[in-house]
């Protein structure tokens, strides 16, 4: 697999997880849970801010945030908004992308004003693993209100191995042939 193929595989599963946590982050009632939803909110739109800049990165144009997070909360719709379009923007641009633009270097500058170079290979993968990083604090969130509340929360199941098998259920019969075999060896 080329590199350019497991970026596609990595963004469109960060698509998929980022609609799974914020299907999630709906049943944090705004009443009973609001500093849990708050903050999980402002996770998220951290990691919407980082991609919009990376994004800037990659093009080579200016992103004009000050931080790595916005003054106000968005609302989840908003959020939810924000993260789908850069989602499909990053996919597109990995589609688009060759292997001589993706080992290509980059310098820029961090919004606190200390300077990077990276290729655009090492930025999109900063991106979805910053993405997965946060997510997992939400997640985190999510389980601790689960655990505390009877209000039922659907909790994310967002991992990759998730991802294949959901969006690629053929995987399933694959593994169904091995079971066999693995089971009479003992593995």
């Amino acid at each position: 697999m080329s590199a350019t193929e497991l970026l596609l595989k990595m963004f469109r599963y960060q698509a998929w997880a980022n609609v799974e946590l914020l299907d999630a982050m709906n049943g944090l009632s705004a009443e009973h849970h609001t500093a849990e939803r708050h903050l999980a909110t402002r996770l998220m739109n951290h990691c919407l801010v980082v991609n919009r800049i990376f994004a800037a990165h990659l093009i080579g144009e200016r992103h004009h945030f000050a931080s790595d997070n916005t003054p106000d909360t968005p609302t989840l719709t908003e959020l939810r908004a924000g993260l789908t379009a850069v989602d499909h923007w990053y996919l597109d641009y990995v589609g688009a992308a060759t292997p001589a633009m993706l080992s290509e270097s980059v310098p820029f500058a961090f919004t606190d004003g200390d300077n990077g170079y990276m290729t655009r290979e090492e930025m999109l993968t900063h991106v979805v693993t910053h993405g997965g990083y946060h997510r997992g604090e939400v997640g985190r969130i999510l389980v601790q209100v689960s655990n505390g509340s009877e209000q039922g929360i659907k909790l994310p199941w967002d991992t990759y191995a998730v991802h294949l098998h959901t969006t690629e259920p053929s995987r399933r019969l694959r593994g169904q042939a091995l079971l066999p075999e693995a089971v009479h060896t003992g593995q």
